[in-house]
């Protein structure tokens, strides 16, 4: 994210940039000067208030969508109002015990991020989102393989007692039961209670080294091992996000330009873009903003995102957030997104 320009404001401008952006979040109209000025706290004729808007304009934080004398904020008005004019509402005390039940450490990690993406989703009425925790970070207790139909392998990793992940991959022939049995046997003698990660670059390093000496029986076991720890990008970016409520962003005016929401739809369905979005939060501090084209991907041009790391033991696991319009309301969002980042991370700590 590029540095964002410095704005030198009169505190008239700045009392009445606020009031524009927070009426707009409010009501999603263009703002006209006669508007502002029969708000509270406005002491000045509308005339004083439409030159005001004009220097406002005229760096850039406002535009006219069209004829009309009403105006609507920028994205660098948006950036400014979150960094320096924002006044948050924190959850209720009844919000937080909410989220703090729907968080049960009884579940599993695949479990408990989607909870959190569905009650950020419910309650923001946005998209929520939620990178999984890293899988490559956890140990192998036991891995197995089982045959199926047209070159084809079910892989059975259990991760824990409560985790347990089952992935189909595509092999170069069909395998008997026997021979798959007889891999899995190799790879938990080998490899069991080491870190995926460790595991993946292990077979890679083995594979690459030996490849020309190694028996047949052993290279055909580390090809079907590979597939297994070592998942392209894309399947990377698909396997480790959760996304709830994208369907919620149809509801929202600003979004509903059909080619935008095709975009959008595209980068929801591809989700690689959005990963490596969140990806760039885990090792920021605190609630991360991108607005608009901030974020890098044309498909968010027209849309914010709120997002938060979350943690156990003080390892970052992920991130989890929401994508919206940018005529979100950051004052409740940015918040939320905070305490659900904090409470699944206690969530988290409880289960370690």
């Amino acid at each position: 994210m590029t540095a964002n320009p410095v704005y030198e404001f009169t505190e008239r401008e700045q009392h009445i940039l606020k009031l524009l952006v927070d009426h707009y979040i409010e009501d999603g109209v263009p703002v006209g000067s006669r508007t502002l000025s029969r708000l509270p706290g406005i002491d000045i004729s509308a005339a004083s208030v439409r030159n005001v808007m004009g220097d406002l304009e005229h760096m850039g934080l406002l535009k006219s969508p069209h004829t009309s004398a009403g105006r609507v904020p920028t994205s660098a008005a948006f950036r400014v109002f979150v960094d320096n004019l924002l006044e948050f509402r924190p959850p209720t005390e009844h919000t937080v015990d909410n989220i703090r039940t729907l968080l049960d450490p009884s579940l599993s990690d695949q479990a408990l991020v989607k909870v959190a993406s569905n009650y950020l989703s419910g309650f923001t009425k946005m998209a929520g989102m939620v990178t999984v925790p890293r899988r490559e970070e956890k140990p192998l207790q036991q891995v197995e393989f089982l045959p199926l139909s047209d070159k084809r392998v079910l892989v059975i990793l259990i991760i824990s007692d409560s985790e347990v992940q089952n992935r189909i991959i595509h092999v170069e022939r069909d395998y008997t039961k026997d021979e798959l049995s007889e891999f899995a046997r190799e790879l938990n003698a080998e490899y069991l209670g080491r870190p995926l990660i460790e595991v993946r670059d292990r077979l890679r390093r083995d594979l690459e080294r030996t490849r020309e000496d190694m028996d047949n029986s052993m290279q055909r076991m580390i090809d079907v091992a590979g597939q297994v720890f070592g998942p392209d990008e894309s399947e990377e970016a698909a396997d480790s996000m959760l996304l709830a409520g994208e369907t919620n962003l149809m509801d929202h005016a600003d979004l509903g330009d059909v080619s935008k929401l095709r975009d959008l739809f595209d980068a929801f369905a591809q989700k690689r873009d959005i990963f490596h979005l969140l990806e760039r939060s885990v090792s920021a501090e605190g609630v991360q903003i991108f607005i608009g084209r901030e974020s890098g991907y044309d498909a968010l041009g027209e849309c914010s995102v709120v997002a938060a790391p979350y943690e156990i033991n003080g390892k970052l696991l992920g991130v989890l957030g929401v994508v919206g319009p940018k005529r979100m309301s950051y004052a409740q969002v940015i918040p939320v997104v905070d305490v659900t980042s904090k409470l699944l991370s206690a969530a988290l700590n409880l289960r370690s």
